[in-house]
């Protein structure tokens, strides 16, 4: 699939994806309401749609991931409290402190390779009041990242889910779950979605990543948590009108673009096999493992590298000093990849 234009491989992240023709089809046809009032009746069916592959009661449709880890981490704690989460999360890093400046949550970190946690690392993080003559925080969210971008988009397996969640749970925490890429985890471990999320309290899925959509996250878990959510929607600002528009495109991404998600994660594999043997460059194959590729650049600056790879018609992103990103999504092809390859190639 290409349907972008322009002739350049944008490979700087699959947020850069946009709608296929029967996806803008989708969104013309859509019936609208008023989601603030309650009554865009494809909203709705969007968030019954999501709760249900879940397994979950009900969830909740929001303008971004950002938003949607926020409202789950305010709604989950009181001023004051503290979370868990791997040191590389996305929810540390990437989201403008907003679990301290909106949340007022302090924050506690765990480290694990490629990006992951382990049940020992999270038990040893959580503080508690009680106990401490009042000199710790109390713990009551525990935030999961997977696919762990940091970590080169690395799966976490079942057993280390399940176990971070018994030991948040024993430990009066709740648990959430940042799946901004849930499906590709679900893909490349050939899980079923409902069972990898059965035992977190709430779940974020973004649906404008590899999925397609345009704008939008859903924010999933019981009802009485959603509906607290609602609030802090409206508080941030987040209510929408006729956003139907909008949630047309997450269900035609859900209905359509789940499956394929597979054709990125053999691409970026690919393509991460191809450059790793190459002398200038280095990758940590074993945790490409979903779409995602993490290139360690040997010779020269990630940022120089960057600028040669645009001069040949490749964009990436980069990350560190000594390090630039490529993301594969449905815009790229074959012969994209090809490209990609034979830039790296002549960038060295």
């Amino acid at each position: 699939m290409r349907d972008y234009p322009g002739d350049r491989v944008d490979l700087r992240s699959d947020t850069v994806t946009q709608p296929t023709p029967p996806m803008r089809e989708a969104m013309a046809g859509a019936r609208v309401g008023d989601d603030v009032w309650g009554d865009d009746p494809t909203v709705i069916q969007l968030q019954k749609m999501v709760a249900e592959m879940l397994g979950k009661e009900e969830s909740l449709f929001v303008p971004s991931g950002t938003m949607s880890n926020t409202i789950a981490i305010k709604t989950q704690t009181n001023h004051g409290d503290e979370i868990v989460t791997h040191r590389h999360s996305h929810i540390y890093l990437w989201e403008s402190g907003a679990y301290a400046s909106v949340a007022g949550c302090s924050i506690a970190f765990v480290d694990g390779r490629l990006g992951q946690m382990s049940p020992e690392g999270v038990e040893s993080a959580i503080r508690k009041t009680a106990g401490s003559n009042y000199h710790f925080p109390d713990c009551k969210l525990v935030c999961v990242e997977n696919t762990a971008n940091v970590g080169g988009g690395s799966i976490y397996d079942q057993d280390t889910l399940d176990g971070i969640c018994h030991v948040a749970h024993e430990n009066d925490c709740r648990a959430h779950l940042d799946g901004a890429r849930l499906f590709n985890a679900a893909i490349g471990s050939g899980t079923d979605p409902a069972r990898m999320v059965r035992d977190f309290d709430t779940i974020s899925v973004c649906l404008s990543k590899g999925l397609g959509a345009p704008v939008g996250s859903v924010l999933v878990g019981d009802a009485d948590t959603i509906s607290r959510s609602r609030r802090w929607r409206k508080t941030f600002g987040g209510g929408m009108r006729q956003s139907g528009i909008l949630a047309a495109a997450g269900i035609y991404a859900l209905e359509n673009n789940i499956e394929r998600l597979s054709e990125d994660h053999i691409r970026a594999s690919r393509l991460a096999e191809t450059v790793n043997a190459m002398d200038s460059f280095s990758v940590e194959l074993e945790g490409v493992q979903s779409n995602m590729v993490y290139v360690q650049c040997m010779e020269e600056s990630s940022r120089e590298v960057a600028r040669r790879l645009a001069e040949l018609g490749v964009d990436v992103s980069v990350e560190t000093d000594s390090i630039v990103r490529a993301v594969v999504h449905l815009h790229v092809t074959d012969e994209d990849i090809n490209t990609a390859i034979g830039a790296f190639e002549k960038s060295q």
